[in-house]
């Protein structure tokens, strides 16, 4: 079992930056590939980037690519999206997940955080 909680979201201007950071507990947290998700109201909930439990592997939305980088620490159990070159378009609730393996689809994950609010201003 994993438990996962965001932190890092707030107000931000378009062309700034943010860090999300997810902190995992549970024993077996390093054996889990992560993602992050975003959703705003009235649309699906999309995976943005995601990384394999080893972090050899990471995946990214064509829309963040260049932008956003994901990585993890799994001596801190801890998962990070470094967020660049925001734009209002980025605005969303922002969620970690873990699964086995890193998949687009949110029903491919098992365990999910809370979600953390990115508002970019233009």
């Amino acid at each position: 079992q994993v438990q996962l909680v965001e932190s890092g979201g707030g107000l931000v201007q378009a062309g700034g930056s943010l860090r999300l950071s997810c902190a995992a507990s549970g024993r077996t947290f390093s054996t889990y590939a992560m993602g992050w998700f975003r959703q705003t109201p009235g649309k699906e909930r999309e995976l943005v980037a995601g990384i394999s439990w080893r972090g050899g592997s990471t995946y990214y939305a064509d829309s963040v690519k260049g932008r956003f980088t994901i990585s993890r620490d799994n001596a801190k159990n801890t998962v990070y999206l470094q967020m660049n070159s925001l734009k209002p378009e980025d605005t969303a609730i922002y969620y970690c997940a873990a699964g086995k393996t890193v998949v687009v689809g949110p029903r491919g994950y098992d365990y999910w955080g809370q979600g953390t609010q990115v508002t970019v201003s233009s």
